[in-house]
């Protein structure tokens, strides 16, 4: 015998079933519409890279080269830069080193006409003295190196006509 109350019980188990059936069809509704928002996100992704694969990654590496070539191009010219620059400096040294040199002479010929001014009669005639002996030694060196030339060239003429000398007598011999 079924009463009410059983089929009642048994109508609200029923119901029960049907609602979480229901409920559960909205939870993997709701999951499905996740997943295809997921899947569409990734598939902007991947066209996005694929984009970039196929037309951005050339515009890149092109880029990455013309830069490359332009780094290139900066290191040349700044080692052409420091070269020029190097030499530059090498040169202004070189010709403040020579302006130094000629001015630190001039001022020591300078401090000597001055010393020679401050010393007496005596002493500048023997420095013009010394200098007049200086001169003369030049002219007696090249007047020396002079003679050693010509007596050298005369040794060798003189060598020259005695060997034809002898040349000449062993002929008539």
């Amino acid at each position: 015998v079924v009463t009410i109350e059983d089929v009642e019980e048994s109508l609200k188990a029923i119901f029960q079933y049907v609602k979480e059936k229901e409920q559960l069809f909205e939870d993997l509704r709701s999951q499905i519409e996740e997943t295809q928002q997921r899947i569409s996100v990734k598939k902007r992704e991947r066209d996005y890279w694929l984009e970039y694969k196929n037309v951005g990654s050339k515009i890149h590496n092109e880029k990455i080269s013309s830069l490359e070539k332009d780094i290139k191009e900066v290191k040349d010219k700044l080692q052409r830069t420091t070269e020029y620059y190097r030499d530059a400096l090498n040169a202004v040294k070189e010709e403040n080193q020579s302006l130094f040199e000629r001015h630190m002479k001039l001022l020591s010929e300078q401090a000597l006409k001055s010393a020679v001014r401050y010393l007496d009669k005596n002493c500048r005639r023997e420095i013009q003295e010394n200098e007049w002996l200086k001169e003369e030694v030049k002219i007696y060196r090249k007047e020396v190196s002079d003679l050693k030339a010509s007596v050298q060239l005369l040794e060798e003429e003189n060598i020259n006509l005695v060997a034809k000398l002898i040349d000449i007598k062993l002929q008539n011999l």
